[in-house]
C-alpha cells in the first residue's frame, strides 16, 4: 500500500513551499512521488473553449486528456473523497503520496507552522502528527525541523515509510557502480525478468538470477 503523508497548516503557513522542497529531495533519492491538493472551495482546470472543456460541458462524467508526455483526469464527484480513496482509485506506480491539506484525515501529518501568522498549532500529537516544520523551536513530543530543512524531513519520511526491507531483492550495477533502486523499480525488474525466464527451458522457477549485458 502506498504510504501517504499530509502536509498541513493554517492559511499562508507555507504548505506548498514545503512540498516544493520535499518533492525534488525525494526524487533525487530515487523515489516516485505523487501529490494531492485539497481544495474545499472547488476549482476549474479547463479553460473555456478547449476541447476537454467542451466534452465536460456536453455532459461527460469523466474526461481524460492524453498526450505522450502527460495524462490528466477530470471526473465528477458526489462527495469529498478521503485520501485513501483517492490513492486506491486513481494513483499507481509511485512510492509515496504527499498531500496538501486534508487536515481532518487520519493519515500521518507534518504541520507547517509560523507563530507570527497563527499563534496556535493546528494539530496535537494525538492527531497522528509526525513532525513540525517551523521557523522557531517547538516541543510537543514530535521532531521539529526548520522550514527549509527538506533533507531532514525527507530523512524522517524515508526512515518511517520508504525503507521497509533491510536489503534489496534486486541490485543493479552499471560500469561497476551500484545504482539505487526504489521498491517499485525493484519489483518491476523482478516481475519482467521472471516473466521472460518462465518461457525458457529449465528456468521455470528461478531463485536467483545473474544477468550481464556487455556493450556492443
Amino acid at each position: 500500500m502506498i504510504p501517504i503523508v499530509s502536509i498541513v497548516g493554517k492559511s499562508n503557513s507555507g504548505k506548498t513551499t514545503m512540498i516544493e522542497k520535499l518533492v525534488p529531495e525525494l526524487v533525487r533519492r530515487g523515489y516516485r512521488v505523487a501529490t494531492i491538493k485539497h481544495d474545499v472551495h472547488g476549482f476549474e482546470v479547463d479553460r473555456e473553449g478547449k476541447d476537454s472543456w467542451r466534452h465536460k460541458q456536453a455532459g461527460a462524467h469523466t474526461v481524460i486528456i492524453s498526450s505522450p508526455q502527460k495524462l490528466a483526469l477530470i471526473r465528477d464527484m458526489n462527495h469529498d473523497a478521503e485520501l485513501a480513496e483517492l490513492r486506491d482509485r486513481f494513483i499507481q506506480e509511485v512510492d509515496l503520496i504527499l498531500s496538501e491539506g486534508f487536515k481532518r484525515s487520519n493519515q500521518p501529518k507534518i504541520e507547517v507552522y509560523r507563530k507570527e501568522i497563527h499563534p496556535d498549532l493546528l494539530c496535537t500529537a494525538e492527531d497522528n502528527l509526525l513532525a513540525i516544520g517551523s521557523n522557531q523551536p517547538i516541543d510537543i513530543g514530535v521532531p521539529c525541523f526548520a522550514l527549509d530543512d527538506a533533507k531532514g524531513i525527507a530523512d524522517l519520511i524515508e526512515k518511517k515509510f520508504l525503507q521497509k526491507t533491510p536489503s534489496p531483492k534486486v541490485q543493479l550495477r552499471v560500469n561497476g557502480k551500484e545504482v539505487p533502486l526504489t521498491p517499485f523499480v525493484q519489483k518491476s525488474i523482478q516481475n519482467t525478468v521472471r516473466g521472460m525466464l518462465s518461457s525458457l527451458k529449465g528456468c521455470a522457477s528461478p531463485q536467483t538470477v545473474d544477468l550481464k549485458i556487455d556493450p556492443d
